[in-house]
């Protein structure tokens, strides 16, 4: 399951894009957006700590200072594995991942990797 923090019904934004892409190649994604009820009309969950269950990945489409508190919270809720899409990622995020102990990658975009996986 892949949680989509910053998941978006505005056609233009990454947060719409990657969720409608994911959700089209039969990935079970989970929209996480405390501004939206719903998303793609699949329902909107305001934090991580309101998903029905635990995310596999946490994929963040979010500034980076919305992404460090994001961090904070995955930490504490033991949750692993963030990936950062390419723009969210930070210095101050980077350095706080570096020293949480959590897994995450930064330099690579979900959707292409996501591509090259169903390809294999």
């Amino acid at each position: 399951m892949i949680a989509v923090i910053g998941a978006s019904d505005n056609l233009e934004k990454y947060g719409s894009i990657i969720y409608r892409d994911l959700k089209a190649r039969g990935y079970h994604v989970f929209a996480v957006n405390p501004s939206r009820d719903s998303v793609d009309d699949d329902p909107c969950y305001p934090t991580l700590r309101d998903l029905p269950e635990r995310p596999d990945i946490i994929d963040f489409v979010v500034p980076a200072h919305i992404g460090i508190e994001v961090a904070r919270t995955a930490a504490a809720l033991s949750m692993n594995n963030l990936w950062l899409q390419p723009g969210a990622e930070s210095a101050e995020l980077i350095d706080y991942l570096e020293g949480s102990g959590l897994d995450y990658d930064y330099d690579s975009c979900i959707m292409v990797s996501a591509r090259h996986a169903l390809r294999r």
